[in-house]
């Protein structure tokens, strides 16, 4: 299983029978995205920087909102969520994704804006790969991710969703959630690749170019 970021939410996730697509964005946010060809593609929300489904070739299976779902061999589990700390009042909802890939859990947050229910935590089960925002203002800041972090205890970390210089958006760098974590000191890698026998032990933290 292969995982290679796009940029902002957005990543490649290769396995053996089918490719996933997350999030694809609008070329309005700054990022220059070459059309990437997919099975499957996930939208945690209706946001351009989130939604951008027509942008993605290969006439992907589009993957919108909570519920079960088995395409290609890959089992996806959309669990409802906020965009926000107040229920949704201010930006609406959310949904997670968990996804079996080449028996590795994957779970991607969207647009989280929140820490986790108890039932939530219960829900997504054991995490392999957490796929993770940390840039604030629309979504959970550093020291909110940190504690996600520690709720879910996955062995892989992969930031998404923070400043960088494409991003036309304000947003917090990843250097806080790094900060938060101990970890300042993490060179990006041009892809990430795991099997169910070579994942890392405890938590670890990987960055991503994109």
């Amino acid at each position: 299983m292969e995982i290679t970021w796009l940029g902002h939410s957005c990543f490649r996730i290769k396995g053996r029978q089918a490719t996933v697509i997350t999030d694809p964005y609008s070329p309005s946010l700054g990022y220059s995205l070459a059309k990437p060809k997919a099975d499957i593609v996930t939208v945690s929300h209706q946001h351009e920087g989130h939604s951008y489904v027509h942008g993605v070739d290969g006439d992907p299976r589009a993957v919108v909102g909570p519920g079960e779902y088995e395409i290609k061999g890959i089992l996806i589990i959309g669990i409802a969520t906020f965009h926000d700390s107040v229920r949704g009042a201010k930006r609406g909802k959310n949904t997670i994704y968990v996804m079996e890939v080449d028996e590795v859990t994957i779970c991607h947050l969207g647009d989280l804006g929140h820490v986790l229910t108890d039932d939530q935590v219960e829900e997504l089960g054991k995490v392999d790969v957490l796929l993770l925002p940390v840039g604030g203002v629309s979504t959970v800041n550093a020291a909110t991710a940190a504690e996600v972090v520690r709720q879910l205890e996955p062995r892989v970390v992969v930031p998404m969703h923070y400043k960088t210089p494409e991003l036309k958006w304000e947003l917090e760098p990843r250097e806080r959630f790094l900060r938060e974590m101990g970890a300042q000191q993490v060179d990006a890698q041009p892809k990430l690749t795991f099997t169910r026998t070579n994942l890392p032990e405890g938590t670890n933290i990987f960055l991503l170019d994109y």
